[in-house]
């Protein structure tokens, strides 16, 4: 059975906190939702405001290869011919082949929001549906608070349901707007509606942290249509996760939602839509996360290094996401092994050990190696018998005053010792001038090497100032980036270990790093 994937990420998605999209950026959306193989996109409410206005212009330029473009809309006004009503004119104008609408089913609703008689409501839901029908347009529509109208009054819900099929939707979606049901809920209301003989489907908000369980449910229960969201974006708590939803479909559940081969785009699409409403990716979230696949503890990485089945629910690259193996405090020997495998490090019998000793040693001293794999790889490389470091930091110092700061360095690089001096605008900067200037004459690729990102993070406040201080530090070259780590009592110390980490691993690295160095990017 193929289930059609409703995504709402242009609409309902746009209603989370902190999400602003613009034109460009939502045109850019549905060329990327469409190339996945979604069935339909909602793409706004046309005329809500200028942005959706010129939105709903410019994409009927966009060629649609594979899905359908929607509008969506509210039923006409009480009392008012759907003619005459503004919305539903909007809705036709837009131009999309499909116009989705919504209509009250809960009687709380219909009584206090509305302020109509019932049996008005119903005439608005079956003739908004009727007439864009009647104007040569598919019409999805939205059962908006079903579950919640469903509890109240079984009957009356599923009179809003008739309504909207005598009117000539395609789709009656059931919508727990509230997103406060449960999946057996979910099931009983799913049950309930079949009776009427129209394909159904489902629409779920997070707001129980039920919204992927309930529309996985509404499926196994007889839905064919699921509407949610690229990465679960959506007001409140959000709407279902459609990077959930549709593996779960069709890895776990055997329904086709894309086309084949198609899935495994999905992870990059989620990347690319937290990066359009530049949100940090949720890097815990199922199946397309930075760490959905990663491996920490000891015990799980020695039994990965047998069989990847024994702690991967599926293969990683059915959604086109990576298996990865974190080095920190809680590593085996299995974890060091499989990085010395994965950086192409060959390290001697026993040596794995050490790296290990020196990996928990170093996290006692409040480092953490977890997003800072550049400095696992220098640890692992330095084992090499053959390893010789491109540069040694031999000493520092750091004059700071009201108008900038000055540091002093001390590096070996070869058999010269390079004495050196640099202002900057603060002391780390100054530290990053200093080890360019002392670097560069015998090692010109430092050039190339800049400062991505520099964060800082105080590990136990209740010291004060005395308080151990960790540095994360991004370094990239154009190509690839990698992150380092320095721990001291000393920001400043703890700046330049990673600092120079960052040096040394931009030097020695390979021209082709593994992908998990690399930070991914849309």
């Amino acid at each position: 059975m193929r289930v059609a994937i409703y995504d709402t990420t242009l609409r309902d998605g746009t209603q989370g906190e902190g999400i602003s999209l613009g034109v460009e950026d939502k045109l850019q959306v549905i060329r990327r939702l469409d190339a996945l193989g979604v069935a339909f996109v909602e793409a706004g409410w046309p005329g809500s405001n200028p942005k959706d206005v010129e939105l709903f212009a410019r994409a009927r330029e966009v060629p649609m290869a594979r899905a359908a473009l929607a509008a969506f809309g509210a039923t006409r006004r009480g009392g008012i011919r759907p003619g005459d009503d503004a919305n539903l004119n909007a809705l036709r104008d837009a131009g999309t082949p499909v116009c989705t609408v919504f209509g009250k089913t809960w009687t709380l609703h219909v009584d206090e929001v509305l302020r109509v008689t019932r049996a008005e409501n119903l005439s608005m839901i079956e003739d908004s549906v009727a007439w864009l029908r009647a104007n040569d347009r598919r019409v999805i529509y939205d059962a908006e608070h079903f579950f919640d109208g469903f509890a109240a009054d079984p009957e009356y819900a599923l009179a809003t349901l008739q309504a909207a099929a005598r009117g000539g939707a395609e789709v009656l979606v059931l919508c727990d707007t509230n997103g406060g049901r449960l999946p057996h809920e979910i099931e009983a209301g799913i049950a309930a509606a079949r009776a009427l003989g129209v394909p159904l489907g489902i629409h779920a908000h997070d707001d129980g942290g039920c919204a992927v369980a309930n529309s996985l449910t509404a499926v196994r229960a007889g839905a064919t249509h699921v509407q949610g969201t690229i990465n679960g974006y959506g007001e409140r708590c959000g709407n279902a996760n459609l990077c959930a939803v549709i593996p779960d479909l069709e890895l776990k559940l055997g329904k086709r939602c894309l086309p084949e081969g198609s899935l495994v785009g999905i992870t990059e699409v989620a990347e690319l839509v937290a990066e359009i409403a530049n949100l940090a990716p949720d890097d815990q979230q199922p199946y397309v996360g930075r760490s959905a696949f990663a491996h920490k503890g000891g015990v799980h990485v020695a039994a990965m290094r047998r069989t990847a089945a024994s702690y991967q629910h599926v293969d990683p690259a059915l959604v086109g996401n990576v298996s990865r193996v974190v080095v920190s405090e809680l590593s085996g020997r299995g974890n060091v092994l499989a990085k010395a495998e994965e950086f192409g490090v060959g390290i001697a019998a026993g040596a794995e050990s050490r790296v290990l000793g020196a990996i928990k040693a170093a996290e006692a001293r409040g480092f953490s190696y977890e997003a800072a794999e550049a400095s696992v790889a220098l640890l692992l490389r330095r084992q090499e018998p053959s390893y010789t470091p491109p540069f040694r930091l031999v000493d520092w110092k750091i004059l700071a005053t009201h108008a900038g700061s000055e540091a002093v360095l001390k590096v070996r690089v070869g058999d010269r010792l390079v004495h050196t001096a640099a202002d900057g605008l603060g002391p780390v900067s100054a530290l990053d001038a200093a080890l360019r200037k002392a670097l560069t004459p015998d090692l010109p690729r430092v050039a190339q090497i800049q400062l991505h990102d520099y964060k800082v993070r105080i590990l136990d406040g209740r010291l004060g100032t005395a308080a151990v201080t960790r540095v994360l530090i991004t370094s990239g070259d154009g190509v690839h980036s990698w992150s380092t780590v320095g721990a001291s009592a000393s920001i400043l110390e703890a700046s330049l270990q990673a600092l120079a980490d960052g040096f040394e691993y931009g030097l020695v690295q390979h021209s082709a790093e593994p992908a998990h160095i690399e930070e991914r990017t849309a």
